[in-house]
Parts: structure tokens; sequence; C-alpha cells
């Protein structure tokens, strides 16, 4: 089907007060086993390539457009999304290659700089017709350690949706990005005075982090995207090297690949089931 507006699959589940899932692609074998994931569990999904994976690729061209490619040939309703871009440059390259919208994240300015760095973004943005994302407070483990202090403040979320025209806010509401555990503590209380706070669906960055109950928690408290990256890198580089254990001699990389592929695919299908309610995975 074509490629699907991110503000259509995020407006709805915000509205029926479900989650979307949105996954992050390293490599082509993610961006299958999340589509194929999705397709299981009868629920769209977004792919998020970060400015770290363009920079592995040597730019965002070659995974950007074989995303959006899988993300085309899907069954089930997919957009493609510029994660963590904190260069106009890179934004400006996803809108041209066709990603449906984007993340900036100029969180590391200080308030009023980020307030104009963003605007001019997202003015940009949507003269092309693409969704803008920012991030408002500390989410942490992007370059160090997690500052626990540190949460979105509702009425700065506020004031900051109507000075830059964002159409999603990520708020530091307790996890962190790239944890290896799954025992990040959030504020549920704080997710519903940001929900109450702004207009627009609020993003949970750093949920690998979180547990399955406390993801449908923070969904019933007012999140609706949820970012969900090193979990899935976890379960992909497990089942290859479960793969390379049990065959020490394989050279040929599509079979321990497509293992880890196949892996990664099953826990979308369960996550998005998580996410959304619990329906029934199609086998």
């Amino acid at each position: 089907m074509p490629l699907t507006p991110t503000d259509d699959i995020a407006l709805d589940a915000r509205k029926q007060a479900t989650g979307v899932g949105a996954f992050n692609v390293v490599q082509i074998e993610h961006a299958q086993a999340i589509v194929r994931g999705a397709e299981a569990a009868g629920r769209p999904v977004i792919l998020q390539i970060s400015e770290n994976t363009a920079r592995y690729h040597g730019s965002i061209e070659p995974i950007g457009l074989a995303s959006i490619a899988v993300a085309r040939a899907a069954s089930v309703p997919v957009a493609v999304h510029l994660d963590h871009a904190e260069s106009a440059g890179l934004v400006h390259e996803a809108v041209a290659l066709g990603f449906t919208s984007v993340m900036f994240d100029a969180a590391k300015l200080p308030y009023e700089e980020n307030v104009a760095a963003t605007r001019e973004i997202t003015e940009y943005c949507h003269s092309r017709n693409v969704w803008v994302e920012a991030e408002l407070g500390e989410v942490g483990g992007k370059d160090g350690a997690h500052a626990p202090g540190v949460r979105t403040d509702p009425d700065e979320a506020r004031a900051f949706v109507a000075a830059t025209g964002v159409d999603a806010l990520a708020v530091a509401v307790g996890s962190s990005h790239a944890m290896l555990t799954r025992d990040a503590v959030l504020d549920f209380p704080l997710i519903t005075r940001l929900r109450d706070a702004v207009s627009v669906p609020l993003v949970l960055h750093g949920s690998s982090g979180v547990g399955d109950a406390d993801l449908a928690r923070a969904i019933g408290a007012g999140m609706t995207k949820v970012n969900v990256s090193t979990h899935l890198n976890k379960a992909f580089t497990q089942a290859v090297r479960i793969h390379l254990e049990a065959h020490p001699h394989v050279a040929d990389p599509r079979k321990y690949l497509g293992p880890a592929r196949d892996t990664v695919a099953t826990e979308v299908a369960r996550l998005l089931q998580v996410l959304t309610g619990g329906s029934k995975v199609r086998c």
C-alpha cells in the first residue's frame, strides 16, 4: 500500500487511546522484521531511522530508500520517520527522500534556542506536509548517564508546543535511552498532566527500558507513540549468537541474519499487542 502519513497513524491511536509502535531500523533486516511483525499483528507501525544510523551507512539515502520500499510493500499502514536528528541538513534530506515525519532534537540547547530552532524546522516541514516531533526535557542515555531529577514541566510543554507548532512531543518521565534492562520507573501522574497540558500526541523515548505492564499503563496515562530500539537489537543479536554457537562454521550471513530477522518480527508482533490492548496475532 502507499506510504502512510505518520499523523494518520499517531492521531488515530491518540483518538482511540491506544499506543503506536515506533521501532528503529539499523539495517534492512530490521525494516523487514518490523513490517512482518506489524502484518502478523494486523497493526500499523512506524519505521524509524536515527541520525546515528544514517551516519553508520554513510548517508541516510541507502537505508532510507530501502525502508521506504519495505513500507510501500506492506499490507498494513507503515510510516517512515527520522529519529533524533540534530542537523537541519539531515532533516531536509529525509524530507526530500519521502519520509513522512521527522523528530528534530534540539533538547541540548537552552530553551529559547531550542524553541527557535524547532520552530524553523517545523515551518520547513509543514510547508512540505511532513509531521514534526520534538523533545522537551532530558530523556537521558544518548550521551551519558540519565539525569533522574530532570522531568518535562507541563506548563513549559504547553508553551513549547504553542511556540513551535510541533505535532508531537517527546517528554522526560523516567525512561532512558539504550537501557539493557526493563526496569525504568515512570512517573505516571506526570504523563497524565502532560497529556492534559498539550493538544498533541506524547512520545515515550527509551521504551526498551520499560516492562510490558508499565508500557500499557503509560498508554493508559496518556502516551501515544512508543519508541523501541535497544530491546529489539538485544533480541536480534541474541538470535545471531545462538545460531553461530550452534553452527560455528557457517559463513553465509543469510543463515544467521534470517533467524534474527524472524525473532525480531515475533517480538514486534508481541509488543504491538501490548501497545494496542492485546488483540490476537495472525499466524
